[in-house]
């Protein structure tokens, strides 16, 4: 049975452990979501947490166990699918016999939806309720997916007794032989870039090619931020037979976590390729796919498989949701940070959910505190920073590094070693301290603080489910990293379930602030001062490769307001906006076409 799609949004993951737990929450109403595989350690003690919690019987595995990474991993997974199944049950129990329930159902689904409408002529068709509503929802309700999360470049080796092990024990090779081995048939994204050994290992697991029916029991999601990057990383992986059933575009700066920045590209432009040229990455995977299946003597599809595109990113309105599923032809919206705010969605502590709700546009920021060197968004004030302030006034500074899941530096040890442990800075501060007479006071006092500024976020990016329930947090105070995304700085209080699926899909308002810019103009005016701060901060020697690199930058700032000029006077979107875009758009014209690129001497 083909599974039908209740919901045109979707909850991607966010941190390490804030979706944690969020199918257990939402996947009965039919809402997909992204879990994070990477942290064996929380995913055990939320596992242990939800086996006492519903009295099931998955033991806990000890890291002296053979595999332990992958077998907790595939446990959780498979207990997350009880959990979500029982809870689906009952969930359908009770809206075929409470109208009540029924009706607060009906309410968070799409307007457009025709399961909606049915639902809706059932409900007020009293002499039809019973059996007729008990089996329109057996045949086409179905609970929200299951998926995981990959960043692919958090694959360190790991080592026992100073013996590197096997490739297939790194830790992202451990998390996707987890999931392949679950029982779940759901989607594995993968972030962050390609890592071909990664990438490789999936050709190791049945589940990832199509079955005799031309269906995949574990799909395959690639998290891209560009055309040509999407048909690169899915050509590579054709030519090993395996399909990519989505491309998640993600907006480079006004998302959260993470900021892979692109060379000025902008979302609507990127989108815009996607939608014009699907057909090409659609045509080139199959082909390449076709041959290496014949060549592993494998089932062959007789027709390409489904392909989603699919978007998110500092999305915030109904209005944009709709325009970006309508003039895209996208399939889902992805909705991130703003479900930081819902309890009933997402595992934050309410001390931290409390800062994010108070937080203005000016405390969202993007920071220089994670350890992989990618700027990381953030807000002021975390409990986190708090910590790290007060070992700065006592002179110390670094993790104690409890789960090395970063710890991949080789810099100074063939193990790795994480840029944000005591061990890492210590030694980078001494190489600082002896080459202080070559800096001006302001240049070493950067230097220094560009070391000391990482932060734990293995710890700190768990810290929140394990405070949320009640579990005990071990080792040093490392406190709360959040990872929102910008476009939450206009959500401005905690919101219920209900409310935020409504207000996606415009049938209720949960901002506050009506000053909000449209998300292309967000995304724009973010890309501005990152180019204008990157030009201002360059200390390096100038090369001709940079200042190309700056020029083609603002060239593609340039067309994107070309574009987005075009794209708003065509548009019947966004019309009670459009003389507040349009001013906008020059302002940010006016500003690219002021900034000033270097020039060789």
């Amino acid at each position: 049975m083909i599974k039908k799609t209740l919901h045109s949004f979707h909850i991607p993951v966010m941190g390490l452990a804030y979706t944690i737990d969020t199918p257990i929450r939402v996947a009965q109403y039919g809402i997909s979501s992204v879990i994070s595989i990477i942290d064996d350690e929380i995913i055990e003690k939320m596992k242990n947490f939800y086996n006492k919690k519903f009295n099931l019987n998955y033991p806990e595995i000890p890291i002296k166990t053979e595999d332990y990474r992958a077998r907790r991993i595939t446990d959780y997974l498979n207990m997350i699918d009880d959990i979500v199944n029982e809870k689906f049950k009952t969930f359908k129990h009770e809206v075929t016999k409470n109208t009540d329930a029924l009706r607060d159902f009906i309410n968070i689904l799409p307007n457009t939806s025709d399961i909606k409408t049915k639902l809706e002529n059932l409900l007020a068709n009293r002499d039809y309720f019973g059996c007729e509503i008990k089996n329109f929802i057996e045949k086409n309700l179905f609970p929200g997916d299951i998926d995981v999360n990959i960043m692919t470049k958090v694959d360190k080796d790991n080592f026992f007794k100073k013996q590197q092990l096997p490739v297939i024990y790194n830790d992202a090779h451990a998390s996707l032989r987890g999931f392949a081995n679950s029982r779940l048939s759901s989607s594995l994204v993968l972030s962050a870039g390609m890592n071909p050994r990664l990438y490789s290992y999936l050709e190791e697991f049945e589940d990832f090619f199509p079955n005799e029916n031309g269906l995949l029991k574990k799909k395959i999601i690639l998290k891209v931020s560009d055309f040509r990057s999407a048909m690169i990383q899915g050509n590579f992986l054709a030519k090993k037979g395996l399909w990519v059933s989505e491309y998640r575009i993600e907006s480079g700066l006004n998302c959260g976590g993470h900021a892979f920045a692109t060379e000025g590209l902008l979302l609507g432009p990127i989108m815009e390729e996607f939608k014009q040229r699907k057909n090409e990455l659609i045509d080139s995977a199959y082909s390449l796919m076709v041959t290496a299946l014949q060549q592993k003597e494998k089932y062959v599809p007789a027709e390409p498989l489904e392909m989603k595109i699919t978007i998110q990113g500092g999305v915030g309105t109904s209005e944009e949701h709709d325009f970006l599923l309508k003039n895209y032809n996208a399939d889902s919206v992805g909705w991130g940070s703003p479900f930081l705010l819902v309890p009933e969605a997402t595992s934050v502590d309410a001390e931290t959910r409390n800062l994010l709700a108070q937080s203005k546009k000016e405390d969202f920021y993007l920071s220089h505190i994670s350890p992989l060197g990618v700027p990381f968004n953030t807000v002021k004030g975390t409990s986190n920073e708090m910590f790290k302030n007060q070992k700065t006034a006592k002179n110390k500074f670094g993790s104690s590094c409890p789960k090395k899941l970063l710890a991949l530096n080789k810099e100074y040890s063939t193990e790795g070693m994480c840029t944000a442990s005591k061990k890492f800075q210590e030694i980078k501060l001494n190489e600082l301290e002896l080459q202080k007479h070559k800096f001006t006071n302001i240049q070493f006092e950067k230097k220094e603080k560009e070391i000391k500024d990482k932060s734990c976020l293995c710890v700190g990016l768990v810290n929140a489910a394990y405070i949320e329930n009640n579990l005990p947090v071990k080792g040093e105070k490392h406190g709360v990293v959040v990872c929102p995304g910008p476009n939450l700085a206009y959500f401005d209080r905690e919101i219920s379930l209900s409310e935020m699926v409504r207000h996606i899909y415009g049938n209720t308002n949960v901002l506050s602030d009506q000053q909000r810019p449209n998300i292309f103009i967000n995304e724009l005016r973010l890309y501005v001062t990152h180019l204008q701060k990157e030009i201002g901060e360059f200390s390096g020697s100038l090369t001709t490769s940079q200042i190309k690199k700056w020029n083609a930058f603002k060239n593609n700032l340039l067309d994107g307001v070309k574009y987005y000029r075009n794209l708003f006077n065509e548009s019947d979107f966004f019309r009670t906006s459009h003389e507040v875009i349009k001013f906008q758009l020059e302002e940010s014209e006016s500003l690219i076409l002021n900034i000033q690129i270097p020039i060789l001497n």
